[in-house]
């Protein structure tokens, strides 16, 4: 069963959660779509990647998805590096599952605020999609054009 459906409905997901969804998937979204070290970046979904294996997991950054009620306004997925960062993979994700363990939480733009979090236990995060096994995909981070 080819993977690539999955990756392009994530991004697709990705690009109307930030209201700028495109009815192309695989075309570029110069609208938020995602928050990466502080900043709001689009994307453009190109393919599923296979789960790798211990030697190369470290070329794939997290990709921190929210759920449940308690989101603060205007969160959208958060990754774990963005271009210009030397941590940045090239835009290959890693999908992690966070949730809030408090009520009104607050709007988070980076790793290091995911980080901040858990360390509290304010936020619990699990790898993995919502409700599914981890998806390693490939979909490159783009500027946002207002």
């Amino acid at each position: 069963m080819s993977t690539k459906p999955v990756a392009t409905l994530l991004c697709a997901l990705l690009l109307a959660a930030s209201g700028g969804a495109q009815s192309d998937p695989g075309k570029p979204n110069f609208m938020p779509a995602l928050w990466g070290d502080g900043q709001l970046w689009g994307s453009k979904g190109t393919t599923d990647l296979p789960m790798p294996n211990p030697h190369n997991l470290r070329s794939f950054d997290k990709l921190y998805i929210f759920i449940g009620d308690d989101v603060a306004t205007g969160q959208l997925p958060v990754s774990e590096a963005a271009p210009g960062n030397p941590a940045y993979s090239g835009g290959r994700w890693y999908t992690h599952t966070a949730q809030w363990n408090i009520t009104n939480p607050p709007l988070v733009t980076s790793a290091e605020e995911i980080a901040y979090y858990i360390d509290t236990g304010d936020l619990t995060v699990m790898p993995g999609s919502p409700g599914g096994p981890p998806m390693f995909f490939q979909c490159p981070l783009l500027p946002v054009l207002y």
